[in-house]
C-alpha cells in the first residue's frame, strides 16, 4: 500500500514538473497536496530512477527534470 502512495506522489511531482519546469519543492507540495513525508519519499524514488535534479541553495531545494 505505501508503495502505491509514493509511487502516485511521485507520478504528481514528474506531472507538476513537467509542466511548470523548475520548482521548489516547498511549492509543488503545496499545490499538489501532497504531505511532507510522501514529498521527501516521492523525490527519493525519482531520484533513484535517475528522473530528477536537486540543487539546495540555503534552505531552499529547487526540482526539476533531467
Amino acid at each position: 500500500m505505501l508503495n502505491t502512495t509514493i509511487g502516485d506522489a511521485a507520478g504528481k511531482v514528474w506531472e507538476y514538473l513537467d509542466k511548470n519546469g523548475p520548482s521548489s519543492v516547498t511549492k509543488i507540495a503545496t499545490d499538489t497536496e501532497i504531505s511532507k513525508n510522501d514529498m521527501q519519499r516521492a523525490i527519493g524514488w525519482l531520484a533513484k530512477e535517475d528522473k530528477l535534479e536537486v540543487e539546495v541553495k540555503g534552505r531552499t531545494e529547487t526540482l526539476w527534470l533531467k
